[in-house]
């Protein structure tokens, strides 16, 4: 190595060495307070960056680190680097405010994450003006600046705060929101019309009874299900999914956009789509009536549910109806339809199938969804809890057949002695940490584990869920339960998936909304065209695909929590029952019962009633004066007092912190403290409508809209910030350290 190699790879940074030959790669997590963390696959600790140490980098950005060799550090535990350069960014658009001066603007981000400026010249404001919310895009940004170039997208003035607030959620995500002009005139070229030639290549199933089945208010049906019968106790079932694949082929924007996105976001009320509406509301949607391009798994099943072939190849159909999963469940429950035999028939077979898979080992976790119903401006109005009914499970279970077989076909490729790279979805066992700290807890409850074996423990975990179904304990059992669960990712290192209880399994059935459909569609192609292409960056791919379904998860999530909040608003004020969801060290988390919606009870909140430690492995809070016990699952009253949509949080207090009145002479208040309190209403102080007094032992904080001449007052016990009502007088006492206001025992007369 040259003199010159050598100082290439060695720098200087603030008086420590920087080897830039052992680059590690990572992504970059900002936190709150400033600093950055670069958490990288192999290592035990995060790297510690420094904000100079940035180098253009910004929250949730894919980069390339180095470890600063600090000996003057050895006492520390942190592991310091500096970037080196920015491998990835994960956003490029933001939302926040413009402020211009004579000539140029300056845009400032909504974000709690640290963030510099983003300078817009004047050709580049969009003619956007001081003060707007704006989009804004860094255009360019050089390491030697310490602002980004950026320019004016899009004006939001006329959008509502909920509009304005779904976008962020997606554009914070790392999703575009617009598909680009190259990819908008592609699919828009694509012809509609199926050529006889096209079919000719597929099995016709255009004269076979074919339906789908899917929500009410769905737009892209990308599944069908056909329906034949071959004999007696024998009928041919056909899964037939939208083929994507033949329109959207590799090296274009199309495929380009796809890949990037990686999938569709669901929100309240609106979709991000992976495609655009061109493909996936028309071509590819397997509408009523309409002849349609397909990739099918054919089955040849018996009444009993035993497959005697299978079949999987590109077909065609032209579907005869379109069921909403309401219609499908009322015929389910007896209603008459022309077709009420075949969908009989299609959910006996079903239930045959989802009986034989938990006896195989899959895990049955019962889980509940809410969706909102929305009027014309996108408020919710309205929750809706989803529950999973046979109409929902016949489809589940033809789905997750034909995902199981097409794994299967493709597992026994081998090429060149090697398994053919494939995006298998896969599912590892639970973490043994997790699962032992569960087995403890769920032993407090009579039941046991048998760990010897992986179906050891899923048919435990079944038995449990069995016996436990009903009881006080049933629901904090499942939701810990799930979360000793690994999380389901795509990869080519096929160890199968624990939680469905298969062997082999992929995602075959939704290439519409998800980009590795796409590419299992594409490879069953080259096995049954006999002309295999092995993709070198398939484990790429797989990693890309699965870190995009998080984000899109995330999305979602923030994105519904946000309608909570704003469902919820309405009812700042009112109590309602809920449930315990979560226990930690701040406080806990519950669940109204009536709406399904999450709000935190803080622990200063709690610490009015007893000062409580936060039990880990209880999964419980417990207080150590009066030995009152918190547990998720637990059942209590809270009133909602505050509700941001900002932070997209919802705060509750114990319903007996607030609605619990008396008289100030029951509370046990010092004298001077409650004299004053007196006086300030004998003296009718209208203008003053806060009263705060600091005793050795209390604070007293008195809020007063109008002041009553009864001699007795009317006190509510409350949050400082809370608004007065009427003419009661309300008053909150906050204990000072461990020492808090109790009532004392009444005297006799």
């Amino acid at each position: 190595m040259s003199k010159n190699d050598k100082n290439k790879k060695i720098k200087k940074h603030n008086n420590t060495t920087i080897n830039t030959s052992s680059a590690l790669q990572g992504v970059l997590d900002i936190s709150r307070t400033g600093l950055g963390f670069v958490a990288v696959e192999g290592l035990t600790v995060d790297i510690v960056i420094r904000p100079g140490s940035f180098n253009t980098a910004l929250h949730g950005d894919s980069v390339s680190v180095a470890i600063e060799n600090q000996a003057h550090r050895s006492q520390s535990s942190r592991t310091y680097g500096k970037i080196l350069k920015v491998l990835l960014r994960k956003q490029t658009k933001f939302i926040g405010t413009i402020h211009i001066d004579k000539f140029n603007g300056m845009f400032i981000a909504d974000t709690d994450k640290q963030m510099p400026n983003i300078f817009v010249a004047q050709e580049d404001l969009l003619q956007a003006k001081d003060g707007q919310r704006v989009v804004c895009k860094i255009t360019n940004w050089s390491e030697n600046k310490r602002q980004p170039d950026g320019e004016i997208i899009e004006v939001l003035a006329d959008l509502s705060h909920s509009d304005v607030a779904m976008r962020q959620i997606i554009y914070e995500r790392g999703f575009a929101l617009q598909f680009n002009d190259d990819t908008i005139e592609e699919a828009e070229r694509i012809p509609e019309h199926i050529s006889e030639a096209e079919i000719k290549k597929r099995k016709d199933f255009r004269n076979v009874f074919t339906i789908t089945i899917d929500p009410a208010d769905a737009k892209d049906f990308d599944d069908a299900i056909s329906l034949q019968k071959i004999s007696e106790d024998l009928y041919e079932v056909g899964v037939h999914i939208a083929d994507v694949s033949h329109y959207v082929t590799p090296g274009t924007a199309l495929d380009d956009e796809a890949y990037q996105r990686a999938t569709s976001v669901y929100l309240p009320g609106s979709v991000n789509s992976m495609l655009p509406e061109r493909i996936s509301n028309e071509l590819c949607s397997l509408r009523p009536h309409e002849d349609k391009l397909t990739f099918s798994a054919v089955f040849n099943i018996t009444t009993k549910g035993e497959i005697k072939d299978t079949w999987i190849g590109r077909t065609a159909i032209h579907s005869n109806h379109r069921y909403a999963y309401e219609d499908v469940q009322a015929i389910i429950e007896g209603a008459n339809h022309e077709f009420a035999a075949q969908v009989h028939m299609l959910n006996n077979i079903s239930k045959i199938f989802r009986a034989a898979r938990f006896a195989k080992g899959a895990i049955n976790f019962s889980s509940i969804e809410t969706k909102f119903k929305l009027d014309e401006n996108g408020k919710p109005i309205e929750v809706i809890i989803k529950e999973s009914k046979e109409s929902h499970q016949l489809i589940e279970e033809l789905m997750l057949l034909a995902n199981k077989a097409v794994a299967e076909k493709v597992g026994k490729i081998l090429v060149k002695d090697k398994p053919l790279p494939f995006p298998y979805r896969i599912h590892d066992v639970p973490d043994e940490d997790k699962l032992a700290q569960f087995m403890v807890f769920a032993g407090k409850f009579g039941y046991k584990f048998d760990i010897h074996s992986p179906k050891g423990i899923s048919e435990s975990f079944n038995q449990m869920l069995a016996a436990a179904k009903g009881t006080p304990e049933q629901n904090v059992l499942e939701q810990l339960g799930i979360r000793t669960m690994a999380k389901a990712i795509y990869a080519t290192d096929n160890i199968g998936h624990y939680g469905l209880g298969f062997d082999s399994y992929c995602h075959f059935t939704s290439p519409i909304r998800r980009y590795p459909d796409v590419l299992v569609h594409r490879i069953l192609q080259q096995i049954i065209d006999n002309h295999i292409v092995v993709d070198k960056k398939m484990n790429e791919k797989c990693k890309h695909t699965s870190e995009r379904e998080r984000a899109a998860m995330e999305a979602e999530r923030a994105a519904n929590k946000y309608k909570q909040v704003e469902f919820m608003m309405q009812y700042i004020g009112e109590t309602f029952e809920g449930v315990i969801s979560g226990v930690a060290s701040f406080g806990l988390f519950v669940e109204t019962i009536a709406h399904k919606c999450e709000g935190l009870i803080s622990m200063s909140s709690l610490l009015l009633e007893d000062d409580y430690r936060f039990d880990q492995a209880d999964y419980c809070l417990k207080g150590t004066r009066k030995g009152k016990v918190y547990r998720i699952g637990d059942k209590l009253q809270i009133t909602i007092i505050n509700a941001s949509l900002e932070k997209r949080q919802l705060d509750f207090e114990l319903a007996t912190a607030t609605d619990l009145w008396t008289d100030t002479s029951k509370i046990n208040v010092p004298k001077k403290a409650n004299t004053t309190i007196q006086t300030a209403l004998k003296n009718k102080q209208q203008s003053k409508q806060q009263i705060n007094m600091d005793t050795p032992k209390t604070k007293i904080v008195v809020k007063l809209k109008t002041p009553t001449e009864k001699s007795k007052i009317k006190a509510k016990v409350i949050k400082k910030d809370a608004p007065p009502t009427g003419n009661n007088l309300k008053i909150k006492i906050k204990p000072k350290k461990n020492i808090s206001a109790k009532k004392p025992k009444p005297q006799k007369d």
